[in-house]
Formats: structure tokens, C-alpha cells, sequence
């Protein structure tokens, strides 16, 4: 999902296009101007096919937008973050900054995309009765009130996680009362529609259907993946909480003095100790908090003269947590904020600091040990 570019923000969430976008609306116009539009209206100029077929893949795939956006819409109401959305080879990915913290939420959220795309399908097929009579408006719209009402349908398919099996997930959340039980069920029930998928598609193929079939073959194992990942990623969630920041922080916390120059921060610590984040303490409190990401903020020729007081986010602004905080909401944390370190803080006195790097360490170290 790394590469693309961003189109454009819709509530602060940032839109992007990943380079596998191209090829598949590439694919669709090709399908719609070169085989469906030809023969389902034949008689059209050339031209004519190419140009609706290319303006409907478009619409299309602002569907498959609006789709995402009904899900953010939900999951920004139930005060979850979206970090973007991206448009891609399988359709698009709404990118939920943390889990959702109840069942109910996770109902609503899964539900709001198949719901949008049947709301799409509706209000496309309205259109195309109003103007049925007029070929290139009617061709298109028909078309889009099927693959809307198709994209709702295969949403709803069990597979985690699709849209189906977060929903499937979210009943058995709520019926268990366990997320990490409900989450390795749906999970496990993704891998099995997975492979239905991988084997229906090998059918496809010996069955003459190449391209159909290595399709559904790829979307098979695209699923799989996804839903092993899941899987891993309930069981650390759950590791994750239960261990506290205080089991992983670091003592040895980097400070600079408030009337240091930045200067001197970078001659000193960045490139002499290889650090990037420093707490700021006066008779140790924490008062604020310098990252490398401030001092890149000012102007090379402004190093010598500015200092820390003037740079730093100060201290009522920094978000901390306790040495008794789990290290699930502290992660999640630092993904709401988008910071890589947070200060540790108890009594209004520093203690240390915790950082993603902390975190991924103290998973690796459990992963070579087996536990």
C-alpha cells in the first residue's frame, strides 16, 4: 500500500491511488468499451464505447470510494480514527488507526459499506429508469446498479475481512464476550472461504475460464493472507495488554536543558549520540518534549540562535502515559497522535520513555523464545 499518491483529503482523511489502481481501471474501461457496451448496445461509434466505457470505471470506482467512506463516516462518529484511504487492485481499504473498542461499534462500521454500495445500487438503477430511453445515459447506469449491488453482495461473503466477516466477528464478539476468541473464529473462517475461493478458481481455469479463474484464484489468495494476518495480530493485541509500558520503557530517557540551542541538540545528541526524541525537564518535571521532526522545522540558518524553549512542544501538550498503562493503548496511542515515542510520566515526574521501537523489540524477543 506504500506506493501511489494522494488525490484529495474528504474529513481530513487523506484519498490516494495505489499504482494497482491503474492497471485494474485500465482493465475495467477495456472490458466495458471493448466486450459488455458492444454487445449489450451495439451500433455506437467507437469512440463513443471508449469514452462511456472510461467516465464508467470511473464512477465506478468512486462507488468503491464511497463505500470506504461509509465505513470512516461510522468509525469517526464511534471516535476511531482513519489514517486514509486507498483505492487498489481489489477495490479500496479504509486504513482504521485502532480496533474498535465494542461489539456495537464494530457492527455499525462493518454494516455501513455494504449499505452505502445497496444505497448506490438504488439510486443507479432510479437513474436508469428515468433514462432508459437515452443509450449512453442507460448503458452505464445499469451497469453501475449491478456492480454496486454485486460489490454489496461480495462485502457481505464471511470472509474475514471482508465487511461479512468483521460482521460475523462482531456477533460472535458480542455472543462470547471475548474480542480475541471472536476474532480467531472469524479469522479461521476467512482462511476456509479463502480457500474455497483459491479452489473454485482452479476449476475456473481447468475449465477453460483462465482468466475468470486465475482472478478468483489471486482474490482467494489475497483473502488468506489478510486473514492470517488477522489472526496473528489478535494474538498479540492480547499479549500486548497484558503487559505494562513500565516492563519495556527505557530509564535512560535523553534531556536537554531549555536554554540549549538547537545547535548544540543536534552537535551533541543527534549526530554525536545518535538520539531524536529528548525530554525537556526542569527540576525533573517534564516541561516539554523535542523531536527531530521540531528541529527540522526551523531553518538550518536559525540552528545557532534558537533554542529548546522556543522549539519544543511544551509540556501541557505532550501526550504521556504511566508506567501501569498496557502496551496495546499505548501503541494504539501513538497511532491516534502519529508520534513514534511517548514520555513516561508518574506524579508529574519523569520516569522514562516508551517508544514503538520498545514495543517491536519486546515482540520479537517473545517470538525467538516461543512464548
Amino acid at each position: 500500500m506504500k506506493g501511489g499518491f494522494q488525490i484529495i483529503r474528504i474529513w481530513g482523511i487523506p484519498i490516494r491511488i495505489h499504482f494497482s489502481w491503474l492497471l485494474v481501471f485500465g482493465l475495467v474501461t477495456w472490458s466495458l468499451a471493448a466486450g459488455y457496451f458492444p454487445h449489450e448496445y451495439p451500433g455506437w461509434a467507437g469512440r463513443t464505447y471508449w469514452a462511456v466505457g472510461a467516465v464508467t470505471a470511473l464512477v465506478f470506482f468512486a462507488s468503491v470510494l464511497v463505500h470506504e467512506l461509509g465505513h470512516s463516516w461510522v468509525a469517526l462518529r464511534n471516535r476511531i480514527p482513519i489514517r486514509g484511504i486507498t483505492l487498489f487492485i481489489f477495490g479500496g481499504v479504509a486504513q482504521i488507526a485502532r480496533e474498535p473498542s465494542a461489539a456495537g461499534a464494530e457492527l455499525r462500521i462493518a454494516l455501513a459499506g455494504p449499505a452505502t454500495s445497496f444505497a448506490l445500487a438504488g439510486l443507479f438503477a432510479g437513474t436508469w429508469w428515468l433514462v432508459r430511453e437515452v443509450p449512453v445515459l442507460a448503458a452505464p447506469t445499469i451497469w453501475l446498479a449491478r456492480i454496486n449491488s454485486m460489490m454489496a453482495l461480495f462485502n457481505l461473503v464471511p470472509g474475514f475481512p471482508l465487511d461479512g466477516g468483521r460482521l460475523l466477528r462482531a456477533l460472535l464478539w458480542r455472543w462470547t464476550g471475548s474480542q480475541r476468541r471472536a476474532s480467531e473464529a472469524a479469522s479461521t473462517i476467512g482462511q476456509l472461504v479463502a480457500f474455497g475461493f483459491i479452489g473454485l478458481g482452479i476449476l475456473m481455469v481447468l475449465g477453460g475460464n483462465v482468466i475468470g479463474g486465475m482472478w478468483i484464484t489471486f482474490i482467494g489468495w489475497f483473502l488468506q493472507n489478510a486473514a492470517a494476518a488477522s489472526y496473528a495480530e489478535a494474538d498479540i493485541r492480547e499479549m500486548l495488554r497484558a503487559v505494562r509500558v513500565g516492563q519495556v520503557m527505557t530509564r535512560s530517557c535523553p534531556r536537554v536543558e531549555l536554554d540549549w540551542s538547537l545547535d548544540r541538540v543536534i552537535r551533541d545528541e543527534v549526530l554525536g549520540a545518535g538520539r531524536r526524541c529528548f525530554a525537556v525537564t526542569e527540576d525533573g518535571r517534564l516541561v516539554g518534549l523535542l523531536t527531530l521532526h521540531d528541529i527540522k522545522a526551523i531553518p538550518k540558518d536559525r540552528w545557532a540562535t534558537v533554542t529548546v524553549r522556543q522549539t519544543m512542544l511544551p509540556g501541557d501538550k505532550v501526550i504521556t502515559v504511566t508506567p501501569e498503562t498496557d502496551l496495546l493503548a499505548a501503541l494504539e496511542r501513538m497511532d491516534d497522535t502519529d508520534v513514534a515515542q511517548m514520555p513516561v510520566v508518574e506524579a508529574g515526574v519523569l520516569l522514562g520513555l516508551v517508544a514503538r521501537e520498545h514495543v517491536l523489540r519486546y515482540v520479537r524477543a517473545r517470538a525467538e523464545l516461543g512464548i
